[in-house]
């Protein structure tokens, strides 16, 4: 048995013969090296016994399904290594073979591996199994190369048709007040990837030096800690134009540039200040990055200017989202933005 953990792991059967490695890379690296030179050797069982990561696991389990000599392999995950929340996704997203409670008797563990063994060698041999598998991926890959090619030619055919209106609010901004027409700032995409987002400036210059003089009127804030976003109702730093702005949603049509970019597309989660994202990354919040980030998504149809809603029902949007991400759900999203493009809440 190949127990994959972030440490020392503490699975430990005097009847199994296990071996452990920390992390998907020295995993990946022992099994590719252990079936070069000793194939009979080769674990009859791998056992994930670290915290959730979708993308890691993805490319983990893609490889071992691939790996000749190797794709009989079953990957068990430790239900003990999950939140209460994640319990059953791997599964489900049939990214491993079985989610249990390793630490059960070793007899358990032998059963599982003999048991999922069998059926993954005749799953191999079938070639319904590797078609579906094929088509799976060729779904996905037509699914981002479809959303890439419709944030590409919706990006550049808004920015031509609305490059009267940047420039007239350009103009209005400067009338108003001093400083940079675009407010420029790093922001945490998927994957948690930094970008330099863009929006029109609809505060005075220094309303970052600001933020933590209005820490507690943050709408967000109810002390229990953890996820954290900021964001207050009646913003003194907004300026009157900056308002307007706000409320009818055009101060985002800069993001059109990051669209065209490739840091965000039309549709996805919103990118968060690194301040925000910092507070994400536990097991139970890291999903909602797995999703591109967008201009508008679930959270804006659904709750966007509501001054009642916390951050725990924001993140679960967010990871709804994640899950159910493709193009056609993008689409529906979509026709249903102009309604919520009307912001009837000053927040």
């Amino acid at each position: 048995m190949l127990v994959v953990s972030k440490g020392a792991s503490t699975i430990c059967h005097h009847t199994l013969h296990i071996v452990t490695v920390q992390g998907y890379l020295q995993a990946r690296a022992y099994l590719a090296e252990t079936l070069r030179k000793q194939p009979h050797r080769v674990p009859g069982l791998v056992v994930l016994d670290l915290p959730y990561n979708k993308t890691d696991l993805a490319f983990f389990s893609a490889w071992l399904r691939a790996a000749e000599g190797l794709n009989h392999i079953p990957i068990i995950y430790n239900e003990a290594a999950l939140s209460p929340f994640m319990t059953n996704l791997p599964k489900q997203l049939q990214l491993v073979d079985d989610v249990t409670n390793v630490y059960q008797n070793a007899a358990t563990l032998k059963y599982k591996s003999k048991h999922l063994g069998h059926l993954l060698v005749h799953r191999r041999k079938d070639n319904r199994f590797l078609i579906q598998g094929l088509l799976r991926r060729m779904l996905r890959w037509i699914s981002e190369g479809g959303r890439r090619m419709f944030d590409i030619v919706v990006s550049l055919t808004l920015l031509v048709l609305f490059s009267p209106l940047f420039l007239l609010i350009a103009a209005l901004i400067k009338m108003e007040s001093q400083g940079p027409v675009f407010y420029v700032s790093p922001r945490a995409g998927r994957g948690y990837r930094i970008f330099n987002f863009y929006k029109f400036r609809t505060m005075v210059p220094d309303a970052d030096s600001q933020r933590e003089l209005l820490e507690n009127r943050n709408q967000y804030d109810n002390g229990e800690g953890g996820a954290r976003f900021f964001k207050i109702v009646g913003d003194p730093r907004v300026t009157r134009f900056g308002n307007l702005l706000r409320n009818t949603s055009l101060d985002e049509l800069p993001q059109l540039i990051n669209v065209l970019k490739g840091d965000m597309s039309i549709v996805g989660n919103r990118p968060l200040p690194l301040y925000e994202a910092a507070t994400l990354t536990t097991n139970e919040w890291a999903e909602r990055f797995m999703a591109p980030a967008g201009i508008t998504g679930l959270w804006q149809i659904k709750k966007r200017g509501r001054a009642d809603m916390s951050a725990q029902e924001r993140i679960h949007l967010d990871i709804s989202y994640a899950r159910r991400s493709n193009l056609v759900y993008d689409l529906w999203i979509l026709a249903n933005t102009p309604g919520a493009l009307i912001q009837k809440t000053d927040v």
